[in-house]
């Protein structure tokens, strides 16, 4: 590329530098973000859980369009590695919480469902994350709204 073609191109608008206001509504916004895992840990645990099953049973559960989940698609949500995906299938199945089905039109594929009790113990947990959620949303929209529009 010439000279005179990169003189041309669109500049990427510059950016205002950050102000202690900037830093100071990220780090609470990080910080409110924090506690809220924390809590959702805990909660997980307090229900027989590890943190990573919980959010297994939540992704396969909410699984966008309803669609069939396999571990493939497990991995993904969770932004694990496969044979790690396999393990924590393997541990909720042990646990009973989850089920493994062969999809009929393809037999390589292997499908995940919650059982009963994955299904109760979700309902649970979901109730309260709920309830978590919407009592730090007020305090989170008001940090969103401090940090301003994005920019251009």
């Amino acid at each position: 590329m010439s000279t005179a073609a990169k003189d041309q191109r669109p500049r990427a608008p510059r950016t205002p530098p950050l102000t202690p206001h900037d830093y100071e509504v990220l780090a609470e916004f990080r910080y409110v973000l924090m506690r809220f895992l924390a809590f959702s840990e805990d909660a997980a645990q307090q229900a027989g859980l590890a943190p990573r099953q919980h959010q297994a049973l939540l992704a396969i559960k909410g699984y966008p369009g309803g669609a069939e989940v396999t571990i493939g698609d497990l991995a993904g949500r969770l932004g694990i590695r496969h044979h790690s995906a396999v393990g924590l299938v393997d541990r909720l199945v042990s646990g009973g919480y989850l089920a493994r089905r062969e999809d009929s039109s393809d037999r390589r594929r292997i499908l995940l469902f919650l059982t009963a009790a994955g299904e109760q113990a979700l309902a649970g947990l979901s109730t309260a994350h709920r309830q978590e959620l919407r009592r730090v949303a007020p305090l989170l929209k008001s940090l969103l709204t401090r940090l301003g529009p994005p920019e251009a």
